[in-house]
């Protein structure tokens, strides 16, 4: 991974229950974290209803500004889960139901009550497409090109994950590290802003919060390239001590 340009991608996460409330979604940290490996950012999130048109409206959205998007919920058994279609739509294709996946739904559940047709809905996929292995239920995941079409429940889109890793092109993973400190963020914005300045490449972000009776904050700096990180967290850290404030390594 020797490309200098930054890999994008988003994501769309599908679901009503997302929405209400009901459900909490667990994705977009571990997708998040997982793409920084592979040295691509997730630049957007978008939540959408189970709705044709916003799924359609999001997809075509976030694929044309993006290297890569990927979508989580809605590729289930039962009638509300429109992703497949939608995303079928959105690309101007017919849905099919992919031979390989129909062969895998009807072995797995071969000795899980056989196949119905709910159960053979999780074969359909926009035409064209390819598979992502799902060794956790059955149902595998669908990939289109730059799409990537996922399970909503966190440790069956984990498996989906490991599946694809190695697999996408992206650029130099993002290195981080944090540095804490008691004081107030609105104490050390001239720092944090200077030090970012002349560490070309470098981000800092400001996480402050309210522990112990008393403010403080969190600094993580963020680049690719090892020795610019080095250099900027360290020069972060002389900066706060020479205004008189102690910093934790890790953070606080």
């Amino acid at each position: 991974m020797t490309e200098s340009r930054i890999y994008t991608a988003a994501l769309v996460i599908i679901g009503d229950e997302i929405l209400s409330g009901r459900t909490q979604d667990k994705n977009v940290s571990q997708i998040a974290l997982w793409l920084n490996i592979q040295g691509i950012r997730l630049k957007e999130v978008r939540v959408v209803p189970d709705v044709e048109e916003s799924i359609v409206e999001a997809v075509n959205a976030l694929r044309a500004r993006n290297d890569y998007l990927f979508t989580t919920g809605g590729i289930g058994p039962t009638h509300d889960d429109i992703t497949v279609d939608a995303i079928a739509a959105a690309l101007g294709v017919e849905v099919v139901i992919h031979p390989e996946a129909s062969a895998v739904l009807h072995a797995y559940y071969e000795t899980r009550g056989g196949i119905n047709p709910g159960r053979l809905r999780m074969a359909r996929v926009p035409d064209g497409a390819e598979l992502i292995p799902n060794k956790m239920s059955g149902a595998p995941g669908i990939r289109h090109g730059n799409i990537f079409i996922m399970a909503g429940v966190p440790h069956i889109t984990a498996g989906m994950l490991d599946a694809l890793t190695g697999t996408l092109k992206g650029g130099a993973p993002l290195l981080s590290q944090q540095i804490g400190c008691w004081v107030a963020e609105s104490e050390v914005t001239k720092l944090l802003g200077d030090t970012e300045k002349h560490h070309e490449g470098c981000q800092i972000g400001s996480y402050p919060f309210f522990r112990e009776g008393k403010v403080g904050a969190n600094f993580v700096v963020r680049t690719t390239d090892a020795h610019k990180l080095a250099e900027c967290v360290e020069a972060l850290q002389l900066g706060l001590r020479g205004l008189g404030y102690d910093t934790v390594d890790g953070g606080i």
